[in-house]
């Protein structure tokens, strides 16, 4: 029998993926537990002029620099987006996305709610997912816990996650980050990536 048709399978491009959400949520946390899968992904690292937290390692988990070493990166354009965060810069490098896009990897950033606006308007096809809680007061004690916030600091990160809040539109997938289930979490970021890998129009990232 005469089959007069081509058998389509999915086409596989790189995607760039953005994971964002207010501060506390467990950005870092999901991160890492992906990392941890040893999934085929190239994991962005962040560049910041915050300084380091306990145990955080400079050239794994942050590029950790000063203010002025920050700003020469800003003046070559050697930042695929910045910003100014609680009072520090954060940014991530052009050269490290573009390299991984290239070779066909898969692009997880972990970027706040203004790092991600900037992709959004930058690449209209990149997948943005928002992290929330499964309360408010499960994320504020969250936020509290970390103990590295002054009073004024706690507060300004309140009010900025309820204008991101207000402006969830620009996201595609919101995952509840409920605590101690962070594999739960894992499983359905990780079915959002599987599933985007086969639309029948696959996104173009374009950088």
């Amino acid at each position: 029998m005469n089959i007069d048709f081509e058998l389509k399978q999915p086409i596989q491009t790189a995607l760039l993926i953005v994971i964002s959400g207010p501060s506390g949520i467990g950005k870092d946390a999901v991160v890492q537990g992906l990392q941890a899968r040893e999934l085929p992904f190239h994991f962005v690292i962040t560049a910041t002029t915050r300084p380091p937290r306990k145990n955080e390692v400079h050239g794994e988990d942050y590029f950790f620099y000063s203010k002025e070493d920050f700003e020469a990166l800003i003046e070559s354009e050697e930042l695929l987006e910045h910003a100014w965060v609680y009072s520090d810069y954060k940014g991530v490098p052009k050269s490290q996305v573009r390299c991984a896009l290239d070779s066909g990897e898969d692009v997880v950033m972990r970027l706040d709610f203004q790092g991600a606006k900037t992709v959004r308007e930058l690449c209209p096809d990149a997948i943005l997912i928002f992290l929330t809680a499964s309360t408010k007061e499960e994320w504020l004690q969250r936020l509290k816990s970390r103990r590295s916030e002054s009073d004024e600091e706690m507060a300004l990160r309140i009010r900025t996650a309820k204008q991101e809040f207000e402006s969830l539109d620009i996201f595609d997938y919101i995952v509840v980050n409920q605590q101690g289930q962070l594999d739960q979490t894992l499983d359905i970021i990780e079915n959002i990536i599987t599933a985007e890998h086969h639309r029948v129009h696959p996104r173009k990232v374009s950088l």
